[in-house]
């Protein structure tokens, strides 16, 4: 079983590339069970189980798979989702395996990895992929167990240290942003384009400035109308923006859309109304609203999440004290975590184990029973049955021992010797019937070990 983690985030990315591995929330289903056929068919190999995290800030496809070749997998069929290059893609791809992926999936969620450091919109964005996976059918044992536990350190780390106190959110270095460029927010017009979540962030910190006015459009025109009604403004078709954007100094966009909903040309229209007054662009979406090509106009100042995150990461310094204590949390969970999934790769033994044991059993008690029937002395038959399953039961074992050699006998030895000890100190008031039974244990160990010993010749 191996656990990987394959992404591209805000440390190995920028925008550019970034936008072009999003997942769209409404592709995230098809594109896992695309992902599971996918690698299906490769070798004949069992479905994984799989998730993907997709935000401005990351792309991430969590799995589990039968496969140690799993990572140039993965990036390869990434790559051909998106219709990218592989060697373009490859070089900002971080692989991370088993207890490298725990200890980053519980560091995303906690906030540490995070452009704003102790953010919690991670989290539920986080729940949000895994409740998509679950409905995709994509998730199992392990990906299950990692994810709750995940959301378990989430909630240790924010409730035992202050690793979200004073946090410097996008929505606050985009007023601060703002406030380099125009001397009072208060004088300005404000226009939101979207309505989600980060959009209710930004209105909030916008709206504490008294802005002259306060807009949103909004592809639905009830949500954009109870967002704008919020925080005092009013709402307007998003079908208005290339007839309406000059008449606002801010704009601020965040949609969900897979291509730029406002273009170079739109806003070289709005900057020749405004008579070249300056306009002030924020745009927080991945894949981008704004055409990149906007920045390069004069009078328009355009930032993108990442040229948010400089500022952002000038409020983390005095935040490191409570880093360090969610470090320490993590490295203790990721090590329990670890120990469970140790513990589970011993299952299919133990059942191969139980399953070859049954089987033993069943074909001796069978033998038995026959003998039963044809009038054989039942305590012959119940002799002749306990030495049976005694040779067969130890033959393996015994097996073991007589191929092995140097080092790995004595060690080999050292715990056949421990686990037959543990066996019988384990049973209470039986040590004079092991005793007794000793001799014939051996005697059994030495007739199976001349069977083996004639069968493997």
């Amino acid at each position: 079983m191996q656990l990987l983690t394959i992404g591209i985030n805000h440390h190995t990315a920028p925008v550019a590339l970034r936008e072009r591995v999003a997942f769209p929330l409404e592709q995230i289903k098809p594109a896992l069970a695309l992902f599971k056929d996918a690698w299906s068919s490769r070798r004949a190999l069992n479905a994984p189980e799989a998730a993907i995290l997709s935000t401005c800030n990351r792309t991430e496809l969590y799995c589990v798979t039968d496969d140690h070749a799993s990572r140039d997998a993965a990036v390869q069929w990434l790559s051909q989702y998106h219709g990218i290059r592989e060697e373009e893609l490859a070089p900002h791809v971080y692989a991370l395996p088993q207890s490298e992926a725990v200890r980053h999936a519980f560091r995303v969620a906690s906030g540490l990895d995070s452009m704003v450091l102790g953010e919690t919109q991670i989290l539920g964005q986080m729940k949000t992929a895994v409740r998509t996976a679950t409905e995709a059918g994509a998730l199992g044992t392990y990906l299950n167990q990692l994810f709750q536990r995940t959301f378990a350190v989430a909630k240790e780390v924010r409730g035992t240290t202050e690793i979200g106190a004073q946090s410097v959110s996008m929505a606050a270095a985009a007023v601060r942003l703002a406030q380099r460029i125009f001397d009072k927010i208060a004088n300005q017009r404000v226009l939101f384009i979207g309505a989600g979540e980060m959009i209710e962030l930004c209105a909030a910190h916008f709206a504490a400035q008294q802005p002259r006015e306060l807009v949103v459009a909004n592809r639905t025109a009830e949500r954009g109308r109870y967002v704008a009604e919020r925080f005092g403004g009013h709402a307007i078709p998003l079908s208005d923006l290339p007839t309406r954007m000059h008449e606002f100094d801010i704009v601020v966009s965040c949609t969900a859309s897979t291509l730029p909903i406002i273009g170079l040309g739109a806003v070289e229209r709005a900057v020749k109304a405004r008579r070249h007054r300056p306009i002030f662009m924020v745009d927080l979406a991945v894949p981008r609203d704004i055409e990149a090509e906007v920045g390069q106009l004069e009078d328009v100042f355009l930032y993108t999440v990442d040229d948010l995150g400089t500022i952002v990461r000038e409020g983390n310094a005095s935040r490191q004290a409570a880093v360090a204590q969610a470090e320490t949390i993590i490295e203790t969970r990721v090590a329990n975590f670890m120990q469970w999934l140790d513990s589970r790769s011993i299952v299919p033994v133990i059942r191969h184990m139980h399953t070859q044991a049954d089987t033993l059993r069943r074909a001796e008690l069978e033998r038995a029973r026959k003998m039963l029937a044809r009038g054989d002395d039942p305590s012959a038959v119940l002799e002749a049955l306990s030495q049976a399953l005694t040779n067969k039961l130890i033959h393996g074992p015994t097996h073991a021992l007589n191929s092995v050699s140097g080092e790995n006998r004595e060690s080999l030895i050292e715990l056949m010797s421990g686990f037959y000890r543990h066996g019988q100190s384990g049973q209470p008031g039986r040590g004079a019937r092991d005793a007794q039974a000793a001799p014939s244990a051996a005697s059994a160990a030495d007739t199976s070990s001349e069977s083996s010993g004639s069968s493997d010749r």
